[in-house]
């Protein structure tokens, strides 16, 4: 075989195994893409109660904060926030679902989807400073606020839901 036929042959097989090799890698699911915290093969992930969120979720209301470092609302709501945390840490779940930037929403978004909250951040991921109060039971939000910092919008709702469920 002449080197002028040789060379046309060689490039074409170099290069088809390059495509090869890139498509098998492009097979990958999304999900394969995207860097979540790992869990321990020791640790069971949280099963879906039916019809609701998470079964570390359960039992009392959920109260989720959409986060980004960079948001005005976010910070006029963060002592609001703190305050509740401290007075309802043993009566409500709290979550804060970080979309910060890239890496800090793909977290986010794993643990959203992980908790049964993935539509939820789906509909709200550019409500920055909003924070929700969700029935663990049946996903539905009780209250939702925006850049609201008066804890007596939070309390109420919380207060009633935690009564109801005495």
């Amino acid at each position: 075989m002449s080197m002028r036929r040789f060379v046309p042959i060689a490039l074409i097989s170099i290069l088809s195994l390059g495509i090869i090799t890139s498509c098998s890698q492009s097979a990958k699911t999304p999900e394969a893409n995207v860097k979540t915290d790992p869990v321990p093969p020791t640790v069971a992930k949280p099963i879906a109660a039916a019809g609701g969120l998470a079964i570390e979720l359960q039992g009392k209301p959920v109260v989720v904060d959409i986060y980004a470092s960079w948001c005005p609302a976010c910070k006029n709501v963060a002592p609001t926030l703190a305050q509740l945390k401290k007075e309802y840490a043993s009566k409500a779940n709290f979550v804060v679902l970080d979309v910060s930037n890239k890496d800090s929403t793909a977290k986010a978004t794993a643990r959203a989807k992980e908790l049964g909250l993935d539509k939820f951040l789906a509909k709200n991921i550019s409500q920055t400073g909003l924070i929700a109060i969700i029935d663990p039971a049946t996903s539905k939000v009780i209250a939702e606020e925006r850049d609201d910092a008066e804890i007596a919008t939070y309390k109420k709702p919380l207060d009633t839901f935690i009564t109801k469920a005495k």
